[in-house]
């Protein structure tokens, strides 16, 4: 099967390709595709080498699947090209997310909707993944109405020109090329994404109009605060959930546990909870610190953790070409 990755020089190219080869892909032929200055140089999969090629020379090559890690204005511009020659795209992007004739798809929740028709498909932001991940079967049990999240993420959401700000300033000298307007180690920016007219980032609204259209439910009340910590590698959330069912948490425990995708880590007694060094590397969403908002009724506070390039990202993607495949979509 050809397989292209778009943008596989990228930190989230570089995670797909990876985890491609982690998984298993059946990839006869990889098509790593980078910008123009990257083209000709060469990249190694599973033990061969590959030589990065240009945009057109991988549409010229009519690859089964087409997984983009480029940006929005690459997606928008590529991805229908692809697609109108058979190709079915699964782009990390934020280009497709909100469109509403393309589907927003996180496997354990709903990749079943997928059908032949779906020739661009949308990979979740890495912060609304591993929110959905964690909630999906207590929204089933429960139905969350509310939803107050926190986030406390990684450098590496940005890209490598931001981790290496952070490791410039780590070493005190001055970022020769900043991401961020303001310094990031020993520091955090409540700051991701471009501000909008309302006061929120881009950031906090696709976490708010993502998780509704994941969930196919648009009665879900989200607000977020989305902050840049000085980390590589995992993106935490502090949730706050109110739901419309009264629950137990030794129910709330055993629902988490038969979550697919989850991994609860919950011990306080023994100082045992989710944090980014735990997460790194892995595909499993991490939950713990559960417990009730004594507050107001109904209402659960939980600490979620994922690496942001594996599930947040890469393998949530490959993971969508997995189901393609074996639903007989992938020719």
């Amino acid at each position: 099967m050809k397989v292209a990755v778009v943008g596989a020089t990228g930190l989230v190219g570089t995670e797909m390709l990876k985890v491609l080869a982690e998984r298993n892909f059946p990839v006869t032929e990889l098509l790593p595709v980078a910008s123009a200055r990257s083209v000709g140089q060469e990249i190694e999969f599973q033990g061969k080498k590959y030589k990065v090629v240009s945009m057109d020379d991988a549409l010229a090559a009519r690859p089964a699947v087409a997984i983009f890690s480029a940006g929005g204005a690459i997606s928008l511009q590529e991805a229908p090209r692809f697609a109108a020659a058979g190709t079915v795209v699964i782009d990390n992007s934020s280009a497709w997310r909100m469109d509403p004739t393309k589907k927003l798809v996180v496997p354990e929740i709903n990749a079943h909707t997928l059908t032949a028709d779906d020739k661009i498909i949308a990979n979740p932001n890495c912060s609304t993944i591993q929110l959905v991940v964690a909630l999906n079967e207590l929204h089933k049990r429960y139905r969350a109405t509310r939803i107050v999240v926190s986030t406390y993420q990684s450098v590496t959401g940005t890209g490598k020109q931001a981790v290496d700000q952070m490791m410039q300033e780590r070493a005190g000298q001055t970022a020769g090329n900043p991401a961020y307007p303001h310094r990031i180690d020993l520091n955090v920016l409540p700051h991701i994404d471009v501000f909008q007219d309302n006061g929120y980032t881009k950031e906090e609204m696709k976490m708010v109009l993502e998780t509704k259209k994941i969930f196919r439910d648009d009665s879900i009340r989200l607000t977020a605060t989305t902050v840049r910590v000085p980390v590589i590698g995992g993106h935490s959330e502090a949730v706050n959930v109110e739901f419309a069912q009264e629950f137990d948490l030794a129910e709330v425990r055993e629902l988490l546990r038969q979550t697919e995708g989850v991994e609860l880590v919950d011990d306080v007694k023994n100082n045992v909870y989710p944090m980014p060094q735990g997460a790194h590397g892995r595909d499993a969403v991490l939950v713990g610190r559960l417990r009730r908002d004594e507050t107001q009724p109904k209402t659960l506070n939980m600490w979620v953790v994922a690496d942001n390039l594996r599930k947040g990202a890469a393998t949530n993607a490959v993971q969508i070409a997995e189901v393609l495949l074996e639903m007989g979509l992938l020719k």
